[in-house]
């Protein structure tokens, strides 16, 4: 089927970040789907070594780290997370991402997830910005 409505895809939690609401759809070289965040909840840092990620920012606002530069991304803002750069982010508005990974895989947004070694240092900065914009 070649067309899908958002509004009656299946929605899920993944193990990996357990935090978020996914819907997500497999395709012959790339995964999709929808990611959902509640404000002052958290991406926790993680890479993915086998797979490219971009993120299209639909609503909220989110503070996020992708390797070595971080930034507020809003509404209307794309990002680009190379394969296995450490990337996370904290919620600082209820946020709606749509995401495209590559590739494909066993069609599992959450397959090639890794925690990040440094996750609990980044995890304490992300929470040091949430603060902030509190």
């Amino acid at each position: 089927m070649p067309f899908y409505r958002a509004s009656e895809m299946a929605e899920s939690r993944v193990s990996a970040q357990p935090m978020g609401r996914f819907q997500g759809l497999a395709g012959e070289l790339m995964k999709v789907g929808f990611v959902a965040y509640a404000r002052g909840k958290m991406s926790r840092p993680h890479y993915h070594p086998n797979e490219e990620q971009f993120l299209f920012i639909l609503e909220g606002r989110q503070w996020m780290i992708v390797g070595d530069e971080e930034g507020l991304v809003v509404a209307g803002d794309l990002v680009h997370v190379p394969r296995g750069a450490t990337h996370g982010g904290v919620i600082i508005e209820d946020v709606r991402m749509f995401t495209a990974k590559s590739p494909s895989g066993d069609g599992s947004l959450d397959q090639d997830h890794h925690d990040a070694e440094d996750a609990e240092e980044i995890v304490r900065r992300l929470q040091d910005k949430l603060s902030e914009f509190s």
